[in-house]
């Protein structure tokens, strides 16, 4: 028997996490009582088969959260088949979610949602130390969770802990706020300026060949590849759990959306699939909806 518990903040996806977990063959019971853990296991490992379960617990059962290290140990020989997935995300996109779903923080009690986020960090600390899976929703799509969780647990791939979003933007709409790594790319020759480019992205192979005409783009793939490459495993060494990568331009739409598929892709091919990674042009429609 595999037993999964499912744990993590509040509003960091743990409902859908379930629900693409059971779609995957888990057996999944949400929110079940942490005194009943052990008893649940033993009955069912006493079935016949390779039975996958998964069980989520959080800080609903906030009363009894921290017997959830007594339980463990009280299962004793299922430990050596239970995990723990552990999911996160940042403040500001937690309160985010709160927002839009109009609802309540478990240990809110009438306070601000960023003052129930902040205990629950608090007491949930423990379980995201001992964690053996952690995803940073913060950037994710229901689509990126779906193909993390399976590369986990159908593709039975090495997981790392860390997801990486390859970021492209323009200057003139602002710096990425939660951007780790951030690269100018307005030395390359700027298809804004080509009259029958201007209207086009990077995404086209007109615009892609016309940044790609100069050497310096292959360059600054291959060594801002060769970089990041270098940076990756110690960032996981470090613990971080979310990186995000940004290529800006001066609008968002030519240079940064060229390069940022570019290394996207170099970068999925030199780590064969070891990391979770996904795109995202940020600014790339701006200047369509200004009129321009």
């Amino acid at each position: 028997m595999q037993l999964l518990i499912l744990t993590g903040m509040s509003g960091a996806g743990k409902s859908t996490a379930l629900k693409i977990l059971e779609d995957i063959g888990f057996l999944c019971v949400d929110n079940l009582p942490i005194a009943l853990l052990p008893a649940f296991a033993e009955v069912s490992g006493q079935k016949e088969g390779d039975r996958r379960l998964a069980v989520g617990i959080d800080i609903r059962n906030a009363d009894a959260i921290t017997d959830l290290k007594g339980a463990l140990e009280e299962m004793g020989s299922f430990r050596t088949n239970c995990r723990i997935l552990f999911l996160d995300a940042d403040d500001e996109a937690l309160v985010k979610r709160y927002k839009e779903t109009r609802r309540t923080h478990p240990l809110a009690e009438g306070r601000r949602v960023e003052d129930g986020i902040a205990d629950e960090r608090k007491e949930i600390e423990f379980l995201r130390e001992r964690a053996d899976y952690i995803i940073d929703t913060t950037h994710l799509l229901v689509r990126d969770l779906k193909a993390e969780l399976e590369q986990i647990f159908v593709e039975d791939k090495n997981f790392k802990n860390l997801f990486i979003t390859v970021l492209s933007f323009g200057f003139k709409y602002g710096i990425p706020a939660d951007a780790d790594l951030v690269f100018d790319v307005r030395f390359l020759p700027n298809p804004y300026y080509v009259d029958s480019l201007r209207p086009l992205t990077g995404n086209e192979a007109a615009v892609r060949d016309y940044v790609f005409q100069t050497p310096d783009a292959e360059t600054f793939v291959g060594k801002t590849t060769d970089l990041i490459s270098f940076l990756l495993p110690r960032y996981v060494a470090e613990g971080k759990t979310s990186l995000v990568i940004a290529f800006g331009c001066t609008g968002g739409k030519h240079r940064s959306v060229c390069m940022a598929n570019a290394v996207m892709k170099r970068l999925s091919a030199d780590t064969s699939g070891s990391y979770g990674i996904r795109i995202e042009h940020r600014d790339i429609d701006k200047d369509k909806k200004r009129g321009k």
